[in-house]
């Protein structure tokens, strides 16, 4: 805890004195012996109240206590949001996501834990959401209306486009939202042009110098490796770092799932079932892809394999997205003790203080 002005504390020192004082005088009236006719009826009015007659005056001086700290105006740290703080969602929609390895699909499972992100985030946190298979689309851009990312949300089945995995296209896409979001002009062709694969390998450390710079996160989830686009993963990746918006990505999916191969290729009957009989197509994720995003953006990778685990991981970065530490004062905290302090010492004052028969 920490204080704006620490100075007024010297107060409680002021507080202390008087508190001194007090006792020495009390100290000092004792030394003098008080006759009483009536030592009967002195015994009953004292007698059983001694230590209760110092209750009132000892919560009457600690809620003066907390009103001389509360005049300090005490601080704590938390975590705060972000001004302009903005968590682009990019989730991928491709054929692959339709597999039952993560119950009951993975895009399922993926709906269910974006629908959690989005209960639990703030309500001053700005999300948007992109969907990409063969190509990116933006669902919703930056919002604080969470209603309205939870109903794309639910209507994502009208994004599935089966042509492919385009994960570099979506972290331009993402990204671009992102300048859009901060004001920040797009990304020119010189330097989408300038991600060519020998130039893009960038150091741990480059993106931790990112870190806090940007409101901007970008949380990225997929379960295939790259099979279509102009951009590479790391290209789009390299895009993210230079905007200094780090990418949390989150690998979906078992090395066990498949999808089914209907005869006429690839047909899906409702529930993303194939035609029966079908071929059965393997689709493992691509942890090591999505593991170099993360780390060339200064972003962090999860590995998903159950809806817990993902939900899980949503939860975990749900929590942090978008915040960062700082100070919040507690001055009304305080204030709030000393009037209950003080209320609490008026009332037993009146009920305990002994009175002459």
């Amino acid at each position: 805890m920490s204080f704006r002005s620490p100075w007024l504390l010297l107060g409680l020192l002021l507080l202390g004195v008087a508190v001194l004082v007090w006792v020495l005088a009390e100290r000092r009236r004792m030394r003098y012996a008080v006759r009483y006719t009536n030592l009967d009826v002195l015994a009953t009015v004292v007698s059983g109240r001694t230590w209760l007659r110092l209750v009132p005056p000892a919560l009457f001086l600690l809620g003066l206590a907390s009103l001389l700290v509360a005049l300090a105006r005490p601080e704590v740290e938390r975590m705060l949001l972000k001004e302009r703080a903005t968590v682009i969602l990019v989730v991928d929609t491709s054929r692959s996501m339709q597999a039952e390895d993560v119950k009951p699909t993975r895009l399922g499972a993926a709906q269910e834990a974006i629908r959690t992100f989005l209960d639990q985030a703030p309500d001053g946190l700005r999300i948007g959401l992109v969907v990409f298979a063969g190509d990116a689309q933006v669902a919703t851009p930056p919002t604080r209306d969470h209603k309205l990312v939870e109903t794309a949300v639910d209507e994502i089945d009208q994004f599935l486009v089966f042509g492919g995995t385009a994960i570099g296209d979506a972290l331009r896409t993402a990204v671009e939202l992102g300048r859009q979001s901060t004001g920040e002009p797009p990304a020119t062709e010189g330097e989408i042009a300038a991600g060519q694969p020998e130039q893009v390998t960038r150091t741990l450390a480059q993106a931790v110098g990112c870190v806090g710079k940007s409101p901007v996160s970008i949380l990225f989830l997929s379960d295939g490796a790259q099979t279509r686009g102009v951009l590479q993963p790391l290209e789009g990746a390299a895009l993210a770092e230079e905007a200094c918006f780090p990418v949390h990505t989150i690998a979906l999916g078992t090395p066990g799932g498949v999808i089914e191969r209907g005869q006429s290729g690839f047909g899906f009957g409702q529930g993303g079932q194939g035609g029966g009989g079908g071929q059965l197509i393997p689709v493992p994720p691509d942890p090591d892809t999505l593991r170099a995003i993360a780390e060339t953006t200064g972003g962090e990778f999860s590995e998903a394999r159950t809806a817990d685990a993902l939900k899980g991981a949503y939860d975990n970065l749900g929590s942090r997205l978008g915040r960062e530490p700082g100070m919040t004062e507690v001055t009304f905290l305080f204030v709030a003790i000393a009037a209950g302090l003080l209320l609490v010492a008026g009332v037993l004052s009146a009920v305990v203080s002994p009175r002459l028969p």
